[in-house]
């Protein structure tokens, strides 16, 4: 049980996994990938993205673009480390915001 002045950390295994939707009207595309390539790389944690049994390393823009999601796509994004949680909330926001587009 932990008392009052303890000290708390997350474990560097951390795993996430959420499945987010593409609903931008373009699907994911260049600028939206690199977008995601773009906010992973602000974190120390790695980020994955998958469509169907295709996962892709999320810190390449051709692998993103390789999964071929159209509007509508639900994608499972996993995100290992210890920010996992930062930056899966982030990534969320990227999701629906529709890339800023």
């Amino acid at each position: 049980m932990r008392k009052p002045g303890d000290t708390f950390e997350l474990p560097l295994n951390m795993e996430l996994i959420k499945t987010l939707r593409v609903e931008n009207e373009f699907g994911l595309h260049a600028r939206c990938a690199a977008k995601i390539v773009a906010l992973a790389a602000r974190y120390r944690a790695r980020l994955f993205l998958k469509k169907g049994e295709h996962e892709v390393d999320g810190s390449s823009i051709l692998a993103l673009l390789t999964l071929a999601c159209q509007k509508g796509a639900e994608v499972q994004v996993r995100i290992e480390g210890e920010d996992a949680e930062p930056l899966l909330e982030a990534l969320t926001g990227l999701f629906a915001r529709k890339f800023g587009e």
